[in-house]
């Protein structure tokens, strides 16, 4: 049953479980309010640095280290494994630290396909402050034991809704929020040779050149080709240029599928911009999780910048 629940996407779904495995991650989840229905240990000592009130509401089963070893595919287990109810992000108990640095900053994810990557995406989505981070269909399952790891922590630390389709996505937005998206498109080029993007920016951007709308144009298969035409266009422009309204969401695409028409036509019906990480010709796109890093922390800096400005506005001078 462990190893099921690590192993399918759809044991989890249909038994509304999943499965995490060491003391951090799993300290985080209890206290974080995450209900836990049975914790594996080795020895006694691994329940020590866990709350004591919370692990009572599991059944503790002690087990030995060697079928851990079975049920983990960790290189060095810690022999610790939790089996913990599926957390609803609507009850769970986010750290203060994290609630009182939140911003109006979303993250939607595109086709992210690789574990590692969305693991590391969603702990740099918790660093920069996102307030939520909104997962399409399509995207690796969030609770795989291989992005659990990846992010550190992060699941527990903001809310994380997974399995959107884009019909229903915009519901889960704040009312006004302006969509951008990650591309990787030098704004010069011609439409006709360029592709929606891997990640992000492959080429520079000139000063005179980066607010010009351009056609996006997915790669599609010629049965796709009619779809193709009818992606909207977008004003272009770097990511280190003014961009980051109140409330604002960025959509980051997987290196393979890239961004989805869909995306594209969210954004645009925002009034969102495509945003450029520019890198120097000749070397390939950023991959995912390190554009979402770089565009999420140039979003908080905009926004705290712009928040700062709004608050020196309003200071009442002092008389005297």
């Amino acid at each position: 049953k462990v190893v099921t629940i690590a192993k399918s996407k759809k044991f989890r779904d249909n038994h509304g479980k999943v499965l995490l495995e060491g003391h951090r991650l799993i300290k985080d989840a209890l206290e974080a309010g995450a209900v836990p229905q049975t914790l594996f240990f080795s020895t006694v000592g691994h329940l020590k640095e866990l709350p004591e009130a919370e692990i009572k509401r599991a059944s503790l089963v002690k087990v030995k280290f060697e079928d851990i070893k079975i049920w983990s595919d960790l290189i060095t287990p810690q022999g610790l494994l939790g089996i913990f109810s599926k957390p609803d992000h609507t009850k769970m108990s986010y750290p203060t630290t994290q609630l009182t640095n939140s911003l109006p900053l979303l993250l939607i994810c595109d086709n992210i396909r690789d574990p590692g990557n969305l693991g590391t995406i969603l702990r740099s989505a918790a660093g920069a402050g996102c307030e939520k981070v909104l997962i399409t269909k399509g995207c690796v399952d969030p609770w795989e034991p291989k992005v659990l790891r990846a992010g550190m922590g992060a699941h527990f630390r903001l809310p994380i809704v997974a399995n959107l389709d884009w019909e229903s996505l915009p519901s889960n937005l704040p009312a006004g929020t302006q969509v951008c998206v990650a591309d990787n498109r030098d704004p010069g080029a011609p439409a006709e040779t360029t592709s929606v993007p891997r990640g992000a920016g492959r080429a520079g951007c000139a000063p005179g050149n980066t607010k010009a709308p351009v056609k996006s144009r997915p790669e599609a298969a010629p049965e796709h080709e009619e779809e193709a035409a009818d992606i909207p266009e977008l004003a272009t422009q770097c990511y280190y240029e003014d961009w980051a309204r109140t409330p604002v969401a960025v959509v980051i695409g997987g290196e393979t599928h890239g961004l989805s028409a869909d995306a594209l036509h969210l954004a645009a019906s925002t009034g969102g911009k495509r945003l450029v990480i520019p890198v120097v010709p000749g070397v390939d796109s950023l991959n995912a999780a390190m554009a979402a890093a770089i565009v999420l922390f140039e979003g908080k800096r905009q926004l705290l910048r712009r928040r700062k400005q709004e608050d020196d506005r309003h200071k009442v001078p002092v008389v005297g």
